[in-house]
């Protein structure tokens, strides 16, 4: 189903204090040696706000090296292991591509991971980048990387290979969750009996947004009869 590898791994070592913000961790940099990996993620990282970028359903980000490539390219500067606020640089697997549910080992020493949801950009993702209309531009490009929870902790270090386990037959992926899919499709996730709650939340919020959709949809096809 698909490998990929590790190539960093990353926390916050200290806090950042941006304008207008106050003190955040998402200046992530990357770790030597093996980092342990519990139910909250890495031992060695924290975050501020574990409501929008920590607890058991976001406990490791994982962003794609190839998406990483295109942004540095577009921005023309470096973008270090780290900058995107990852836990995880990774190559090899799309990563805002992978399927909701999907489940990954990590390495040799028992680590089990399974994608949860996207990354929602936020105002300390913007004054972070200093990027003109940041959030906007990250939107429309929608290589938002993905959420993982813990399913098996271990520890984790760059090298280590990242091999798709599992991956369940709905067909949605953490990119979907912000721009949408088949409203079929996220019935289907919906149906899960083990949704994480974060996972229920955006897929149930993005079936609303499209049920007008539908409606305009059965209502032109009844027209037509």
């Amino acid at each position: 189903m698909g490998t990929g590898t590790v190539l960093a791994v990353c926390a916050a070592g200290r806090d950042v204090v941006l304008k207008g913000i106050g003190p955040s961790a998402i200046d992530k940099r990357a770790l030597s040696g093996r980092a342990e990996v519990g139910e909250l993620g890495l031992v060695a990282d924290h975050q501020r706000n574990r409501r929008h970028h920590g607890g058991v359903d976001q406990a490791v980000y994982a962003y794609s090296e190839p998406e990483a490539r295109r942004w540095s390219e577009e921005l023309g500067r470096e973008l270090p292991y780290g900058w995107f606020g990852e836990n995880l640089r990774i190559d090899g697997i799309g990563v805002s591509d992978a399927h909701v549910g999907e489940q990954w080992r990590v390495g040799d020493d028992g680590l089990v991971l399974e994608v949860t949801i996207p990354r929602v950009p936020c105002r300390t993702f913007a004054e972070w980048a200093g990027e003109p209309r940041w959030v906007k531009r990250f939107v429309n490009r929608a290589d938002f990387g993905a959420y993982l929870r813990v399913l098996r902790p271990g520890t984790v270090a760059a090298g280590d290979t990242v091999e798709v386990i599992h991956r369940p037959g709905h067909g949605v992926t953490a990119r979907h969750l912000l721009i949408g899919t088949d409203p079929d499709a996220l019935r289907t996730l919906l149906a899960a009996d083990d949704l994480p709650a974060k996972v229920r939340r955006e897929a149930t919020r993005i079936l609303a947004r499209s049920a007008p959709l539908d409606d305009a949809a059965g209502q032109g096809a009844a027209h037509n009869l």
